[in-house]
């Protein structure tokens, strides 16, 4: 066992060049550990990234963690890699690097950065494992780019899963990968979503950072079974036609010894000074993107979980915090960039690079930006001057419109424009409206709290939120609970009250939602021009008395068309008039004060004429009741009549593709 086989390896001169170059995007094929056959002998190929190294060797199970025992070697081409074949270590092998530095003899046991497998926390050891699965989702594969296209809808079901559901009759804290596949797929294909976000399913060691603070970037957490049981999670959502994004984090990696930070006695994944390489806010090490191996490690990552584990698009969490480098720093604690600024010239290179490789590479995927400030041009081409996010979440219409519904209907005119002024930049980016988890934690309430009133407005506040919110222009979010209105603030230790769906309130909410998402996505002028002014019209904004709104959505087709009006206040609305630009009948589709949905029942009979008046501006006349706190959305089935004011040319093309 005290063999170590050297001059094995799975570089070639190619694979150091574009290593050193910063441009090599499938590292996990070569670094890491990688069982093979050599000379006969089954064993296994290691292969680790420390240059500043005076030692290193392999520490595991099969030698009694003993570093003396088997030593690797440095590559001769002054790449940093140190490799070597040890044979009779097989799949299922504990491991680490030891490591003892160039510099004052300092030593160090550092889990493997490339291992695909890893001890469930706090145990923190490597583990040899081979990624074979035969999946059989090749028609899903196939014909992916029309489910993620920007052209498509888009209303994702966001999901922490170690919480979502648990089995509290077993005393179990966790699903299975296995068994959780099952039971979510059912509820989210009943529920209408058309994909599944999960919060960080990469490998952490602090379960209570929500796997944000994750140090495997090629490892999916082992708390839930092995990365095979995660594949067929993935497969098994693909062949029911759901999609999946991953969340993923490489604006920060966790202080944790056995991870990056101080890898090889220096530091080398983070920047040595702190005023650059310290996140103040989460106690953790910033990456530095200036350094080509770790661009290479990172879009490395990216590339893999899009490779080997079939996600369908990435969202790249804290986007802002990689931007500036004064993001949450006061004077004097940052260092500005080379022409003074405070923009962080080497992460936005590296976002750019990071999308021109997604994108080249897997072309029907999506990245998706959390990027919380008016940086512009993000979801634009790199080739532009973009950094090329295919979408990007709207936190500004997040937080004017939670502000705007947490006030009392009585003082909501004061607060109209809250309402209103994202339409003003609706269009300026591919924005996804998100109610994410990040609403509903650290005090600030759950979703039907924030709502004012009593029990019952609370209800019909929160199906007016989601109504307001699906007919928006963007792609669509909501974190797991809030879709059938859970009181308590959402905890990682827990399951979600599934308890609550016995109450009748609860579950109008859950059938809101359920509807809203299929008539969402059998509707194309609620996401076909999600990007456009051509797909959106204002028919009234003006009335901050009433608080109330109505707008228009539209189509390619102009026989697709939707009338939205909201009625923000307690009181029930008759003989409420409004101009349209087509006449005919306008059948009621939805109405959110519907008694199956908890409401009180007050509409419009299934739908209304809309009468010709002889108006100046030429329009068509509807006399409508509106419920209180509701929400109706109309249909008008167009077969010759052209909409009048209907600016469109018959076969302009709409861009909204980004990469």
């Amino acid at each position: 066992m005290g063999e170590v086989i050297h001059g094995v390896s799975l570089f070639n001169d190619e694979d150091i060049y574009l290593l050193k170059e910063g441009n090599h995007f499938r590292l996990y094929d070569k670094l890491g550990a990688h069982t093979l056959v050599v000379d006969g002998k089954e064993g296994t190929y290691f292969a680790v990234w420390a240059p500043n190294a005076k030692e290193v060797s392999v520490i595991g199970n099969f030698n009694s963690w003993n570093p003396h025992t088997h030593k690797l070697s440095p590559r001769w081409d002054n790449s940093g890699v140190w490799e070597g074949f040890i044979p009779s270590v097989k799949e299922g092998a504990l491991y680490k690097y030891h490591i003892v530095s160039q510099y004052n003899n300092y030593t160090i046991d550092k889990a493997d950065p490339f291992a695909f497998y890893s001890e469930v926390p706090p145990k923190s050891a490597s583990i040899v494992h081979n990624l074979d699965y035969k999946w059989n989702d090749q028609k899903w594969m196939e014909e992916r780019k029309k489910y993620n296209s920007l052209n498509s809808p888009m209303c994702i079901y966001e999901v922490h899963l170690g919480s979502w559901r648990r089995l509290v009759e077993e005393n179990r804290c966790f699903l299975t990968y296995r068994e959780v596949a099952h039971l979510l797929v059912d509820y989210v294909k009943d529920m209408g979503f058309t994909h599944i976000e999960l919060l960080p399913i990469m490998e952490h060691p602090f379960y209570g950072s929500w796997g944000y603070q994750m140090l495997g970037f090629f490892a999916p957490t082992s708390r839930y079974g092995k990365p095979q049981d995660f594949m067929y999670f993935v497969d098994y959502l693909h062949q029911n036609g759901i999609g999946l994004i991953l969340d993923w984090v490489p604006s920060h990696f966790p202080t944790d010894g056995h991870g990056l930070v101080f890898f090889d006695g220096t530091h080398l994944y983070e920047h040595q000074d702190h005023r650059k390489g310290y996140q103040p806010d989460w106690g953790s090490y910033i990456f530095n993107y200036g350094r080509n191996e770790v661009r290479s490690f990172l879009i490395s990552s990216a590339i893999f979980w899009l490779d080997k584990y079939h996600a369908d698009g990435l969202r790249v969490d804290a986007v802002a915090s990689m931007l500036y480098l004064d993001y949450s720093r006061k004077n004097g604690d940052w260092i500005p960039n080379q022409y003074g600024g405070n923009e962080n010239l080497e992460a936005i290179a590296f976002m750019k690079r990071l999308n021109e490789m997604v994108y080249g590479t897997f072309p029907d995927v999506q990245t998706i930006a959390e990027e919380s400030s008016a940086w512009p041009m993000v979801t634009r081409p790199a080739y532009v001057g973009g950094l090329g996010f295919g979408l990007k979440w709207n936190m500004g219409w997040m937080h004017d419109t939670l502000f705007y519904f947490s006030k009392d209907p009585i003082y909501r005119k004061y607060h109209h424009d809250s309402l209103t002024f994202s339409l003003w930049y609706a269009f300026t980016e591919n924005f996804l409206l998100s109610l994410s988890h990040d609403e509903v934690v650290h005090g600030k309430g759950s979703l039907l709290n924030k709502m004012p009133g009593d029990e019952w407005q609370k209800f019909a506040n929160l199906r007016l939120l989601f109504g307001y919110m699906y007919t928006h222009p963007g792609k669509k979010l909501l974190f797991m609970g809030e879709e059938f209105g859970q009181w308590r603030e959402w905890n990682h230790e827990e399951s979600l009250d599934w308890h609550l769906l016995n109450y009748p309130m609860h579950q109008g909410v859950k059938k809101w939602v359920r509807d809203l998402n299929h008539f969402y996505r059998n509707e194309p002028a609620l996401y076909e021009i999600d990007f456009s002014y051509e797909g959106f019209q204002w028919i009234d904004f003006r009335d901050y008395e009433g608080s109330i709104i109505s707008f228009i959505r539209k189509g390619l087709s102009t026989k697709d068309i939707i009338f939205v009006i909201c009625n923000f206040t307690p009181v029930p609305r008759f003989n409420y008039k409004v101009k349209l630009p087509l006449g005919g009948l306008w059948k009621e589709i939805l109405n959110s004060d519907a008694k199956e949905y908890g409401g009180s029942g007050v509409g419009n009979f299934g739908g209304i004429e809309a009468i010709e008046r002889p108006f100046a501006d030429n329009t068509y006349e509807l006399s409508l009741t509106l419920p209180p706190l509701g929400i109706l959305i109309f249909k008008k089935e167009i077969k010759e009549q052209p909409l009048k004011d209907f600016h469109r040319k018959k076969n302009k093309k709409v861009v909204t593709k980004s990469s």
